[in-house]
């Protein structure tokens, strides 16, 4: 699917658009009300400006950053943190790498309450129609399932999606629009004073911006999942799903003015203004919705893991892709980890009233992280006025800021997700940062002038030939380099001879899906240096790419390959090829700063850890040599050692 497929707006997309991107900040309308009455005595202050607020943050927040400005952001039809990263890196120095892993961060880390919150405040309707009915069991079976199926990918059920969110945001506007009949005044709630009255004059007013903000927590995954539906069907079917969550918030609001009694006492706005008749239908409707926004949420995860792997921020780790679907993978790893996690919410909050005082923490953080990038984008690539830049970041600024401030007090009930949260941020912090250590001491070797050392070597008849097409992965970006210890590997004690010496680089590209490759030959039919340009949303298939490619020069005639013999015999029909790994281990004999070794040595256990570059690049064992070779910097053996005269 290209540029042009997925903006392109037809009935079928803005399907797609409402089953994929809205399942987060649809379901908002479960939790958000009853969080902000919560135990608080039920006044006109604190309804209509608790309306008013949600109102102008789903306007100012939802509509003017993410659907009309961050969605310009898009890198060739990609979306999210990482893609606009990849935008922008090169004009921040080096400084944007934090923001940038920040915001990945607690992006995943908001991921493991999510789906807990979702589906148990849909659920929890159940105690509506069946008093008593324990509904923590029920949601764990619910998310065990969500989790366990991934394996085999949603291609079967997608199709569902986009006509059960229909449903569900028809249900919104219905439901809300009968309680605004009963009491048409709540719409001067729209009225901006009333949220300005609330956070000034209302008793701790300002701190119920933490439970305001949990109406557009979406709105980062919004972005992130532009790319499988593009902006113009995310900005048209906004406007549905605007009027929908809105009105329904009215309706809410209404029953609340109109309901009678001073307190909540424990019941849900959501499900209160559905007809008694309709309210097990209703539930069951919202547990669907809780399920679609969970799954959206769980491949997004999955997106975002693979793009922090190409970019170098995640190690490699297992990826499968489950179907055909374009797209869709499946991480085993990051799938367990969000299961855990999410299991281990649910079993210590138990219910959803007690997780709505922890929600909404991270995502503040993951919006300011992504206000940062979208500044850089801005200035250099939009090129816009810097006075409207500063106004505009200005304003996005100070909103969060303001719902950061009011959601540090969440702290002390998601102190537990300290501890996901700094794993993962370390985890991408010092693959990042060790890899660049690591690399920095690479040295490389112009390989021009080694060319007629291996052509003599591959001449050398005395030497027992080791294979016929051997291949080296390199990291040098530049065409006619290699690293100084591929030519050691090459001429060691026992030279490995060919008929042909391939060099492989992969380069990643900043565009998510780009495809290309450039054959450099150095010594005619002898050194051949291929470089790979590869998108960071596609999977690095380093064996299959090299036989299309080689296949490719083998049938346009090129480099006289096709009169050469690849090494294939009657027993065998396969050519003679041989990919050569070198493996480094951090050497005993080093000497760093306390950082830097802190760095090198938990790179090197996460290295252990994560997939070998055989599996990382679908090489097959068969066709692999791996060559181990330690990482020595700086060797701490300084002794003199003196002859004793006997």
């Amino acid at each position: 699917m290209n540029k042009s497929t997925i903006q392109k707006v037809s009935a079928a997309s803005l399907l797609v658009a409402l089953g994929i991107i809205y399942g987060d900040i649809g379901t908002s309308p479960l939790y958000v009300m009853k969080a902000i009455i919560g135990q608080r005595e039920i006044s006109k202050l604190l309804v209509y400006g608790g309306i008013s607020c949600i109102f102008w943050t789903l306007t100012f927040q939802t509509t003017f950053k993410y659907i009309f400005l961050t969605l310009s952001a898009d890198n060739h039809g990609e979306g999210g943190v990482f893609s606009l990263y990849a935008l922008v890196k090169r004009f921040g120095k080096g400084k944007l790498v934090i923001p940038t892993i920040l915001g990945a961060t607690t992006l995943l880390a908001d991921g493991i309450i999510t789906p807990p919150i979702s589906v148990a405040s849909a659920v929890e309707g159940l105690g509506d129609v069946v008093p008593g009915i324990p509904t923590l069991p029920i949601v764990i079976v619910i998310l065990s399932g969500l989790f366990f199926f991934q394996r085999f990918g949603t291609q079967k059920v997608g199709f569902f999606f986009g006509p059960a969110m229909v449903v569900w945001f028809s249900m919104l506007f219905v439901l809300g629009f009968v309680q605004i009949l009963d009491h048409p005044a709540i719409l001067t709630a729209l009225n901006p004073m009333y949220a300005y009255q609330l956070l000034v004059e209302y008793p701790h007013g300002f701190w119920l911006l933490g439970a305001v903000f949990l109406c557009t927590t979406g709105a980062e995954a919004l972005y992130s999942d532009l790319g499988h539906c593009g902006k113009k069907n995310i900005r048209i079917t906004w406007i549905f799903v605007k009027i929908a969550l809105v009105v329904n918030y009215l309706g809410q609001a209404s029953w609340l003015m109109t309901q009678g009694n001073s307190f909540l006492e424990g019941r849900n706005p959501f499900y209160t203004i559905m007809p008694q008749w309709f309210l097990f239908s209703g539930v069951i409707i919202a547990t669907f919705a809780a399920i679609i926004a969970s799954q959206a949420l769980i491949s997004g995860s999955y997106t975002l893991i693979n793009e922090a792997m190409s970019l170098n921020f995640w190690p490699r780790v297992a990826m499968r892709n489950p179907t055909n679907l374009k797209g869709q993978i499946y991480i085993p790893s990051v799938n367990t980890i969000l299961w855990a996690g999410c299991i281990l919410m649910i079993l210590y909050f138990k219910n959803s009233s007690n997780m709505e005082a922890a929600y909404g923490f991270s995502i503040t953080i993951a919006m300011l992280m992504t206000t940062v990038l979208l500044n850089y984008y801005l200035i250099y690539i939009k090129k816009m006025n810097r006075i409207l830049i500063a106004i505009i970041i200005t304003v996005f600024g100070i909103i969060e800021i303001a719902f950061f401030v009011a959601n540090i007090i969440k702290i002390k009930e998601r102190w537990m997700f300290l501890f996901f949260e700094l794993f993962i941020f370390m985890t991408m912090y010092t693959w990042f940062f060790a890899r660049k250590i690591n690399n920095k001491f690479l040295k490389f070797t112009n390989l021009t002038e080694h060319t007629q050392q291996l052509q003599e070597l591959s001449n050398d008849i005395s030497i027992p030939k080791y294979s016929t097409h051997l291949i080296y992965l390199s990291k040098a970006d530049r065409n006619y380099e290699i690293e100084e210890k591929i030519l050691k590997s090459i001429f060691s004690k026992k030279p490995k001879r060919a008929d042909v010496y391939w060099f492989f680089h992969i380069n990643r590209t900043n565009d998510p899906f780009t495809l290309n490759y450039e054959v450099i030959e150095l010594l005619d039919d002898k050194v051949i240096k291929i470089v790979l340009n590869i998108g960071f949303r596609i999977q690095p298939k380093v064996e299959l790419y090299f036989k299309k490619i080689v296949q490719n020069l083998v049938q346009n005639k090129e480099l006289n390959l096709h009169i050469r013999p690849d090494g294939s015999t009657k027993y065998n029909a396969e050519p003679d090829f041989k990919f050569i790994i070198l493996e480094k281990f951090l050497s005993v004999e080093n000497e760093f700063a306390v950082k830097d070794a802190l760095l090198l040595n938990s790179y090197y256990m996460l290295k252990n850890w994560s997939l070998s570059d055989t599996k990382a690049f679908g090489l097959d064992k068969s066709d692999v040599e791996i060559e181990e070779i330690p990482f020595v910097y700086q060797p701490i053996l300084k002794l003199e050692l003196e002859r004793k005269k006997i």
